[in-house]
This record gives C-alpha cells, structure tokens and sequence, in this order.
C-alpha cells in the first residue's frame, strides 16, 4: 500500500452539478432558480434581515431610549499618572505633547484614582472633589480653567430690532 491507492470512501466525492448549460444537463431552461421573481434574476442581493416581504424584526421591535446630543466627553486623566510624569506643573497643552492624552475633546478632567505625594500644578478644565483635595494635600496648587461656552443659535426667521 501506498499514497497511490489511497481514494476517498464511496459516495464522498460528487460530479459538480454544471447549472446553466442547456436542456440536457437536468437542469435546463430556469437553472432551478424559478421563472420569475427577484431570486431568478441576476444581480439579485437580499438586504440584511429580509424576512420574505414580511416586516422585519428591527422595525418590528419598538425603540429604547435616545442618544444625548449635549453629551460632554472629557479627556480623563488620573492623579497617578501625573504622579508617574516628570516636572511639577502639568496642563492639558503639556499632557498631550507627554502623549498622556490624544483627543481634548470638550476639555480634561483630573480623577482622584491612585496616590499623589509631591507637589504638583495642575491646570485642567474640570476636577472631580477627591482629586481637587489629594493635590491639595500633597502641597500642590490646582487651577480651574474655564469652559468655552458655545454662542448662542439666533432664530433668522425672527425680525430683530
């Protein structure tokens, strides 16, 4: 015995099944795709989730909940990670030239997650209460700098006097 004697067991191979070559190839005329219909045509692509033309589950389920437009997303920034930095005053132009923070977003934000034991001075836009009191603590100063508030959206259909 050897590698050429080895052949599959019976019945596992199968002759390809040539579709659209004619009358006498068993599936002639239609290629076994109907006769008319959106299936039969070529090009035909079902839309995800198409259920037969009967309402899909999606639009069928009602709708929870809504996205906050007005939502802020602060850059978040630890006292610990301050604690690991070099130099003793940090602000968010600073931070991202570290590489601390990537994105601004609507300003940064110091949290209180870990420990601070030296003096530091750090300018942000936001502090959460704990963060505010261990750099208070360790000596350090804190600097609140403020928001950009966006301008107000004037109505143009009213006439303005």
């Amino acid at each position: 015995m050897n590698l050429s004697n080895i052949k599959p067991p019976k019945g596992q191979n199968h002759k390809k099944q040539r579709v659209g070559q004619g009358m006498g190839t068993g599936r002639g005329k239609f290629s076994g795709r109907g006769a008319k219909g959106a299936r039969s045509i070529s090009g035909y692509s079902k839309m995800r989730g198409f259920e037969g033309g009967q309402m899909p589950l999606h639009r069928r389920l009602p709708k929870r909940g809504f996205t906050n437009i007005f939502k802020k997303h602060y850059a978040l920034v630890n006292v610990c990670t301050l604690e690991k930095l070099e130099g003793t005053s940090f602000d968010p132009t600073n931070l991202m030239e570290l590489g601390v923070i990537h994105k601004m977003g609507d300003g940064l934000k110091i949290l209180a997650n870990g420990e601070i034991t030296r003096a530091l001075n750090v300018s942000a836009h936001l502090f959460s209460k704990t963060a505010e009191e261990k750099i208070k603590a360790a000596g350090g100063t804190v600097t609140v700098i403020p928001q950009r508030i966006p301008a107000p959206i004037k109505n143009s259909k009213k006439k303005q006097k």
